[in-house]
């Protein structure tokens, strides 16, 4: 009985003396580190109109004569600069802008032809964030082969943001102009055109 005892008491006390030992042997648990998902990318959504711009325009242009060119017109493509400034009020958008487009227009029949039009514009439109709906009117100068006059236009436009600052526009104008040079000629004209501008 003594024996059993004794060998009862030292299984006993091993176990206790080597539990820390097996205890000790697991593995620690890994702790993995918390990843946060990057920020998404900044989308612009539209904004502030305000600032100067300038840049670029192609389009054509339509002339028809009048009075002592009645019956003589043509058409042409018209290659053009631009600048300007705006002001955002939030929902309107106000501003004037310069723009130059050479021409090369031969007016048939005859000998005739439009080399280039200045314009001096006022602006006025609708934010609607990215899209600016604008009217646009004021005075243009017709340099022609047979003399020079300054008339009014008016139009509309449309300028779509497709970053921050570069710009893209459709522009329709409408010119009349009277007593071209000393000839008493008149001319219609009607002008569309593509922009690109930059906005400062």
């Amino acid at each position: 009985m003594k024996n059993v005892l004794s060998a009862a008491a030292a299984i006993a006390a091993t176990t206790l003396m080597t539990a820390p030992v097996l205890a000790g042997s697991l593995e620690e648990p890994v702790i993995e580190p918390v990843t946060t998902a990057p920020p998404p990318a900044p989308v612009y959504t539209g904004g502030d109109w305000t600032g100067f711009y300038a840049g670029g325009q192609i389009g054509n242009l339509d002339v028809d004569g009048e009075g002592g060119l009645a019956g003589v017109g043509g058409d042409d493509t018209t290659y053009g600069l631009h600048a300007g400034y705006n002001y955002d009020f939030g929902t309107w958008v106000v501003g004037g802008e310069l723009d130059y487009d050479d021409a090369s227009v031969d007016l048939s029949p005859g000998s005739a032809s439009v080399d280039s039009v200045w314009r001096a514009k006022l602006r006025g439109g609708y934010d609607f964030g990215r899209t600016l709906l604008y009217a646009t009117a004021g005075l243009a100068d017709l340099d022609t082969s047979i003399g020079s006059d300054t008339g009014e236009f008016y139009g509309l436009g449309v300028s779509y943001k497709a970053t921050e600052q570069f710009i893209v526009s459709g522009e329709y104008l409408m010119h009349d102009f009277s007593d071209i040079g000393t000839t008493g000629a008149d001319a219609d004209a009607d002008a569309f055109t593509i922009r690109a501008s930059w906005q400062f």
